[in-house]
Formats: C-alpha cells, structure tokens, sequence
C-alpha cells in the first residue's frame, strides 16, 4: 500500500544520476555557500543502531541526511537504504506497515539503513519502532530517526530504555564562529584576521543557518520555530512577553520572578516554564552561577541565546532592543557550552561572565576598566573572533 510512495521518495533505488531528482540536494546543489555538515560522521552505522538526530528547525537535517545517504549508496546496494519522510503518514500504524513492507520487499541479507525523517509529526510515533525493534524486526539495520526538537520536549527519546544498540544522540546546531570562518574560505585567520573580523560582524547578523548565510530572509526561521511553539499548544502572547522581559534585562543574571515582572501578570511558575521550553528547543540555555565547586541552581542564572540570529529574531519579533553586551557574551558562552557542554559564570567581590573548570573568561563590549584577579582572560570585541576559533583548533 505505502511502498510506492515510498519508492519515489528515494531516486537512488531507480536513477544513477538522482541528485538532481531529489529537492533537499537540488536546493543544496544551487546554494552559493555550502558544506557537508560534521555532524553526519558522528551518526552510527553499526547494526543494530538507532540513532536520534534533534535540533533546531532549519539548521539542515534533512540536507544532512541527503548527503549521508549519498555516500552510503556508493558502497552499499542502493535499495538498502531508505528515507522515509514521516509527514506524509496519517498515523504510527501507517509508518509501521510502511517499514514491514519495505524489509518484506527487499531480501538481501545485508544491514539496512533506515532513515524516518521528522517523526514528530506523528503522534506517539515511537509505538512503530519500538514494536519492530521488541518483535526483532531491525536486528540487522541501523534505524536514525530526526525531528525538530520536539523530540528533546516530549522525552521521546527516553522512550527506548536498553533499546538503541549502538546508536548515538546527535544534536545539530547553527555553525560555530570557526565553522563559519572556515566555509567563507579563510585558511589561516593570522594572516587575515582584518577578513576576519568583518566576517564576524556578519556572523553576528546571519548566525550560522545554512539559508541566512547565503542571503536568505530569517523569517524562515522565526516562522519555523513559532511554530513550535503553537503545536506545543503555547500562547503566543506569554511567548512574546517572556521574551520582551527577558531580552530587556540580559546579560545580567535573573531569577525567573525577575523575567515574571515585566509581563502583564503571568505567574514566575508560567515564566519559568516558557523559559525551559525555549530552552528544551535549543533556542536559549542557562549559565548557573558556580561558587567553589558548588552549582546554585536555585539562583539568579545568566540566560544565552543559541545562536546570534535568534537573539535577533526574536528581539524583532517582541519588539525588544537588546544590549550590544548581550549579544556578545552570549556567543563565548554558547562556543564554551558547545566546547565543554557545560558553562558558569562566578560572583562575589566581582563577577566573571564565563567560567568553565579552570578557563575563566570576562567579555567586554568595550575595552575593560577595571582589572581582574590573575587567571582571568579579559576579552574585547577584537579578541573574541580569536578566541572562538583556537576554542576549536
């Protein structure tokens, strides 16, 4: 019943030159600026495998996948790799007997590389796989599944206990500060740190999406991830003023009652779980304030924006100018917190904005006033392109 329509969606089983017959490597094809992500290496393709892809909207997992299938398919047999996009199913049942009929079709006895792309569009799409992977149906394949970020907001993920095999969590993200160097053609940013410097200037405007970084409008963007936001069943308005409040008071550190009272009286209970549903959707995250070895949860906490240009988006869409300081020392900590998975910030006779183990790091917008104890890297806005790329040297 569904593998015809399967079939058509993967032109490698029928064309030798089928780049051209499938739209996300079409579209990839015609960019002006373009890569093949990293993080498609960082995929197992060990059976029995199953892989979670999550991630911002609009970052290029569907593009990753293309590419990841395309070079599958120059040394494995064609017809055992499939991609199966999942929004054109009604319900889990319809993708169960869409797979079933897949294996049932194709005999060889080589592993299988199952993709299902955006599974979240289905509800509880995870009855589908975890009934073929308990019945022993995907012993020889390695199943990656992807989604937006849906899929960190409801814990699907957790709903494979024992289940994954040799499969692994990829989160995609924007391009780091160095990536963004690197595909813009600078090889030793010594010797060119003047281009450098400009390309920061534009990376704090783009941020590090495949289409704004090739000229695109970031409506796309903004849309995607509003979204989210209505399928999650959010008030658009809470969103808006959570974000107004907020956009207003960092890089300062904040409790959640601190964010609750510039709203039009929304609960800090309100407040705080739009915060850590932004948060579950990549879109923000939270440096905790680090006293010795102690993490105070429970204080005041220094809220960053994932990428700069959803700083910017979001400024414009809560109608909310942002401090030029905000922008900035949220881009050291998001690299620190994707170099180390973890970012501070200290306080006490004085405060550091980013303190992760033994690296402590204070951003200034302008040139610093005031000295700090030794140990203390001091950025201005000329070191920190620098210090971003040797971050992942």
């Amino acid at each position: 019943m569904y593998l015809k329509m399967v079939r058509e969606a993967n032109p490698w089983w029928s064309y030798d030159k089928w780049e051209d017959r499938d739209k996300n490597l079409a579209d990839y094809n015609a960019l002006r600026i373009r890569w093949i992500p990293k993080w498609i290496n960082d995929v197992s393709l060990k059976p029995f495998s199953l892989n979670f892809v999550l991630g911002l909207r609009q970052v290029g997992k569907t593009t990753g996948l293309k590419l990841l299938i395309k070079k599958l398919v120059e040394s494995v047999e064609p017809e055992n790799v499939v991609y199966i996009d999942c929004e054109v199913f009604p319900d889990f049942a319809a993708l169960r007997e869409a797979i079933v009929e897949y294996l049932e079709a194709i005999k060889f006895e080589e592993t299988k590389f199952l993709f299902l792309d955006e599974v979240t569009s289905l509800e509880e799409w995870w009855k589908a796989v975890k009934y073929l992977i308990d019945m022993g149906r995907l012993e020889n394949c390695v199943l990656t599944v992807t989604g937006s970020s849906s899929l960190k907001v409801r814990r699907d993920v957790e709903m494979f206990p024992g289940r994954t095999g040799y499969g692994s969590v990829v989160e995609v993200m924007p391009l780091n500060f160095q990536e963004f160097v690197r595909i813009h053609g600078v090889r030793n940013y010594k010797l060119e740190y003047d281009r450098v410097l400009e390309l920061f200037k534009r990376y704090l405007k783009v941020g590090g999406f495949p289409l704004t970084i090739n000229g695109y409008s970031s409506n796309h963007v903004l849309n995607a991830l509003v979204g989210e936001f209505i399928r999650h069943g959010k008030s658009l308005e809470i969103a808006k003023e959570t974000f107004s409040s907020l956009i207003s008071k960092i890089p300062s550190a904040l409790s959640f009652r601190a964010v609750a009272q510039n709203t039009s009286g929304h609960s800090y209970k309100t407040v705080q779980e739009y915060l850590e549903f932004f948060r579950d959707l990549f879109i923000l995250d939270f440096a905790y304030l680090k006293q010795g070895d102690r993490i105070m949860y429970r204080r005041e906490r220094k809220v960053f924006f994932r990428d700069p240009l959803l700083l910017e988006v979001f400024s414009a869409w809560s109608n909310t100018s942002y401090l030029h300081s905000a922008l900035i020392e949220g881009i050291v900590q998001e690299h620190l917190y994707r170099r180390y998975g973890r970012v501070f910030y200290y306080r006490n006779s004085y405060e550091i904005d980013c303190v992760v183990d033994e690296l402590k790091v204070e951003v200034k917008a302008g040139k610093p006033h005031r000295r700090y104890p030794r140990g203390v890297t001091v950025l201005d806005e000329e070191d920190i392109p620098r210090f971003l790329i040797e971050l992942f040297a």
